[in-house]
């Protein structure tokens, strides 16, 4: 677990993170999440794509630059960059509101509840193009939400509920532009093999860790020098930049009637159909039982909160020392995907999982030897322990979530790709977000606030040790994800 609270501007999955005020553990990672499939025909083959998108000579992570796939680089990178805002909102909670460690994780809760409904988002860009367009239009409009809500932060807001609502505004934006490009992995990754699936994979969650990198290093300095609402204001451009790389996107305008849906009977009747497949879909064995495992395991509490407050408050860590902790967690992250797609792309998932969970369990404990001021008595200063112990939980906290993203990908049957993903990840970050209301709850019942840490190290160890609970149901993943290059259809494959 990292040593300051990851409040990010939106997540990572994702939270995991990029979102506003989504607190993830680093051993899980950001929550990403998905889309509905423009058009989506139900056939019984699927169309190949290898050569549909190669027409670059320049790949990255094994993935082709075509613009598609650069516009869906940039939107993730903006998730990354985002990150510039993660310090300055922590602060302003806690030093300009003054509000209680709980009290911060009730708010980050609350301003994720946009990652929690992601289908319907998908639902209103397929069936209500703006300007002709299903995905140009909604980049262009998130972007410009994204950016009024950062505007907020920095002249009107001067409460918590203000600033909740803007935060949660800023979630929706990077949450809704996520709708739309990740359509486009899941568009690839069907029929491909599971490297390929991973390559796509770990493009997008690079893509998003190096504009973690960017920011990182800044979003301390800056609010050291010069306030918050300075750092508040600079991020509110930020989002304009997936306005921007919207004309990248290869979308042919849709023409006539289609522009428009009627609300009539035969939208109800194609909604009820929708939800009928999609339903028919989530109850299959081979997806329900894998994502109850994914839920649980995201539903354990939490305690970041709690340990930022202690950080700043009792250890004395400053801004600027906080954002070279968070330059140090994005390069792990970025460490991290390679990790997974150079190495552990073929290893079973069950086997990942068991591995990174009782590794991340171990070393999430050595937050109890700072707590108690023993790693001082052990000659290393609270600092560089700091630094060390976000280091190695961040690498492996990202290298066990991308599996997660890439068995959610490839379990999805044909027809109902991209819905059933954004279902899927809707419902991994549900128990995030449990997981952090669970968090705040025993906050407040060990007595943890801003200037009280008595009980901090057992909440640290009963957080830890509930990261165990969900491992005899390892047996609800499929045993392994075969390793295939053929077009046959993603429900035989996943079955």
């Amino acid at each position: 677990m990292s040593v300051s609270v990851q409040i990010t501007a939106s997540s990572v999955p994702r939270d995991v993170e990029t979102e506003p005020l989504i607190d993830s553990r680093n051993r899980k990672g950001d929550l990403p999440t998905t889309t509905v499939k423009e058009d989506s025909v139900l056939s019984n083959k699927t169309v190949p794509h290898k050569n549909k998108y190669s027409f670059s000579s320049i790949s990255c992570f094994g993935v082709d630059l075509t613009p598609d796939n650069i516009a869906v680089a940039m939107v993730y990178f903006v998730q990354g960059v985002l990150g510039l805002a993660r310090l300055a909102v922590s602060f302003y909670l806690k030093d300009d509101l003054h509000l209680d460690p709980a009290e911060t994780a009730v708010i980050s809760g609350f301003s994720s509840l946009p990652w929690l409904v992601k289908p319907l988002y998908g639902f209103i860009s397929d069936s209500f193009p703006l300007f002709g367009y299903r995905r140009r239009s909604y980049l262009v409009l998130s972007g410009l939400l994204g950016a009024f809500s950062w505007f907020l932060m920095a002249t009107f807001v001067d409460s918590k509920y203000s600033a909740a609502f803007s935060i949660l505004l800023g979630s929706l934006s990077v949450a809704f532009s996520d709708v739309v490009v990740d359509s486009m992995v899941v568009e690839r990754a069907r029929g491909e093999s599971q490297s390929m699936s991973g390559s796509l994979q770990s493009l997008c969650w690079g893509s998003s860790a190096f504009g973690g990198i960017v920011s990182a290093y800044f979003s301390g300095s800056l609010v050291d020098a010069y306030g918050v609402r300075f750092v508040f204001g600079a991020t509110s451009l930020l989002p304009l930049i997936t306005s921007a790389v919207s004309v990248l996107v290869k979308e042919q305008p849709v023409r006539g009637p289609a522009r428009g849906i009627s609300l009539g009977n035969g939208f109800i009747e194609s909604s009820k159909n929708n939800f009928t497949q999609l339903w028919g879909a989530i109850k299959q064995p081979s997806v329900l039982l894998p994502t109850l495992f994914i839920f649980l395991w995201q539903a354990t509490p939490q305690s970041d909160s709690a340990m930022f407050y202690f950080t700043t408050n009792k250890l004395g860590f400053t801004p600027e020392f906080l954002g070279r902790v968070k330059l140090v967690t994005s390069v792990a992250s970025l460490i991290g995907v390679w990790l997974y797609n150079g190495f552990l792309k073929k290893v079973p998932l069950r086997k990942i999982f068991l591995v990174m969970t009782l590794a991340g369990t171990a070393l999430g404990m050595t937050q109890v030897l700072l707590v108690t001021g023993l790693n001082r008595q052990l000659g290393i200063s609270d600092e560089w322990f700091a630094i060390g112990d976000s280091l190695i939980i961040t690498v492996l906290g990202q290298a066990s979530f991308m599996p997660v993203l890439v068995l959610a990908a490839r379990i999805c049957p044909q027809g109902m790709e991209a819905t059933l993903f954004a279902t899927l990840m809707s419902i991994s970050n549900g128990g995030s977000v449990l997981g952090g209301l669970i968090g705040a709850g025993l906050t407040q019942v060990f007595g943890v606030t801003k200037d009280r840490f008595d009980n901090l190290a057992f909440l640290i160890v009963l957080c830890n040790l509930s990261s165990l609970l969900p491992l005899p149901l390892l047996g609800l993943l499929p045993g392994d994800v075969p390793e295939t290059n053929d077009n046959t259809d993603i429900e035989t494959k996943s079955n």
